[in-house]
């Protein structure tokens, strides 16, 4: 039996029977992750949940179910605009060039939505990679009033300017660093207040992908490399918004399907932040400060375009640079 020519009704019955993702691994002739995986998506597709009997498997379950949100939300944008940012990886004192051309286009451009397109929360004191030196990184607590600060900055504009604007988080990897640590250390509190992140931002909605059209998908992150705009929108076959690689850049493509985009959204943060200086030894970086905005036009996706942070306090747009030294 392989666990490839399993139905589902197969595996719940298989895992209903056994209750351990290990005998099951064993039985199969698999990896244990991938009969993780495939559990999750089950669960997911059925709106079940599939208990484990083997300590192992439910810790495996508290780990991936931690952030407890919808894995997408739809927006159904007919007309109108969206502002995507992400890789904010927001640090205390801090207010950069994109962050207050971000204010500026959300006051001018008026967004029915707008994305966190992940990596606001940086988590720098709880990451899995070893402390540079005796660099000094700010603790989870001072990073999180910096998030609360600045996208409480953003959630104010977005209302100002448009009442019913929609707050949208696609959570990215840094952004998972906070319930990761805590669901793997201390799994007992799963249920306790603050514990999540949402906990901390409840104006904004998360999700793992955010859906303007059915034509268009917003995560944090797909493929990888210097191709990956490329990449992701060949190999999702919609027109795809991505972060994470902080390269500020539009990659069209066009087949039998028509024309759709691959987009990377770039860093709010300053490419040569502290959040990024040590572990990068103060090498040249191919990443951009800026964000994209999207335009819809009875739900069709004009071509993105990008503001990009291009000197201190001054921002390029749709050919004017703009100062926003005073936001």
């Amino acid at each position: 039996m392989s666990e490839k020519i399993l139905t589902d009704e197969e595996f719940i019955e298989l895992w209903r029977t056994l209750k351990s993702a290990s005998a099951i691994s064993r039985k199969l002739g698999i990896q244990e992750r991938a009969v993780h995986a495939r559990r999750r998506r089950i669960e997911g597709r059925h709106a079940i949940k599939l208990e484990a009997k083997d300590p192992k498997g439910e810790l495996w379950t508290h780990r991936q179910t931690a952030h407890e949100h919808a894995a997408r939300h739809h927006l159904g944008i007919e007309n109108g605009t969206v502002i995507v940012f992400s890789d904010a990886h927001f640090w205390p004192g801090i207010r950069t060039t994109a962050f207050k051309g971000l204010l500026w286009a959300i006051k001018e451009l008026k967004p029915k939505a707008v994305i966190n397109g992940g990596d606001a929360f940086d988590g720098a004191a709880i990451s899995r990679f070893p402390r540079v030196g005796w660099d000094s990184k700010p603790s989870v607590i001072e990073e999180l009033k910096a998030c609360e600060m600045y996208l409480g900055e953003i959630d104010d504009e977005a209302k100002r300017a448009y009442s019913k604007a929609k707050l949208i988080w696609a959570l990215g990897n840094h952004d998972a660093r906070f319930e990761n640590r805590l669901a793997n250390t201390v799994p007992e509190f799963m249920h306790v207040g603050g514990f999540k992140l949402k906990d901390h931002f409840p104006a904004w909605i998360p999700c793992w992908s955010c859906w303007p059209t059915e034509d268009v998908v917003v995560k944090h992150r797909m493929r990888g490399g210097i191709h990956a705009t490329h990449n992701n929108t060949i190999n999702s076959g919609k027109s795809i918004v991505t972060g994470h690689l902080h390269s500020l850049k539009v990659t069209p493509f066009s087949d039998y399907n028509g024309e759709r985009f691959g987009v990377d959204t770039g860093t709010l943060a300053e490419p040569n932040g502290p959040q990024f200086v040590d572990y990068l030894e103060d090498n040249p970086t191919n990443w951009r400060s800026g964000f994209a905005v999207l335009t819809f036009h009875n739900s069709r996706l004009l071509w993105p375009e990008l503001v990009h942070a291009m000197a201190p306090d001054l921002i390029q747009f749709r050919g004017q640079v703009i100062n926003v030294g005073k936001l």
